[in-house]
């Protein structure tokens, strides 16, 4: 069932993407010089079957994540994760807002397992790891200026969900002025139909959505991180040649 979704949404992209082109539209933000690696809500709750959150391609999104986060590492890139996760869920104090009267955000407590990275991606010493109370990377955490601070000006996203957080920070990373790149094998969501669309709707106004293998190559080409810009851990992860 989800092959002919998906190769009924190929269709229907195609004439589309025919129109949006004859509109100006489907423009190249392109890769930059300095990129950064962000990975979005890869934590137990969406990667592990059994949760809520549970999310569906895991056994091609985690391969991607550890070939970019190899890719990144040889070269002192900055890489980022994110989880999110909530202090107090019962009561009327919440750091949960009302985004609880839509979905069960009670079920990502902070300092449980379920909010934990994924270990088969676990984060490195000198890697970052926010925690975020809404879709978006970016809104109310320190995100930009961490990025801003390391020169960055790429983002390449990875993770989940394509319809609710990745895109949220896409959105949020042009808007902030860097340039969105999604890698199309490492992003999922629950639904089926949803990951395509998102994907071509963020191709046409936000975003490159690029393959993961020209991903790959675009960070072997990227220059060394200078030594200077990098903390001891991360210097012990990408020694200068």
């Amino acid at each position: 069932m989800n092959d002919e979704i998906t190769q009924a949404l190929e269709k229907i992209f195609s004439a589309d993407s025919d129109l949006y082109r004859g509109r100006g539209f489907m423009r190249r933000v392109g890769f930059g010089e300095r990129p950064a690696l962000v990975n979005i809500d890869l934590a137990n709750a969406w990667t592990r079957p059994g949760n809520a959150f549970s999310c569906d391609g895991m056994d091609v999104i985690i391969p991607g994540v550890q070939q970019l986060l190899a890719g990144a590492r040889a070269k002192g890139i900055p890489v980022v994760y994110t989880t999110t996760a909530y202090a107090v869920t019962e009561g009327p104090s919440t750091d949960m807002g009302i985004w609880h009267r839509k979905i069960p955000l009670e079920e990502l407590r902070l300092g449980s397992d379920a909010v934990a990275i994924d270990e088969r991606i676990a984060p490195e010493p000198g890697e970052q790891v926010i925690v975020k109370k809404a879709a978006s990377a970016f809104h109310g955490t320190y995100l930009s200026g961490f990025l801003k601070a390391a020169g960055v000006d790429t983002v390449v996203v990875t993770g989940v969900t394509m319809a609710g957080c990745v895109r949220h920070t896409v959105e949020d990373a042009i808007a902030e002025g860097f340039r969105p790149i999604v890698v199309r094998e490492c992003v999922g969501d629950r639904v089926a139909g949803v990951v395509e669309w998102n994907l071509f709707d963020i191709d046409a106004k936000f975003g490159d959505v690029e393959p993961l293998e020209r991903v790959v190559e675009y960070l072997e080409g990227v220059a060394q991180r200078p030594a200077e810009e990098r903390t001891p851990a991360e210097a012990r992860q990408a020694p200068v040649p």
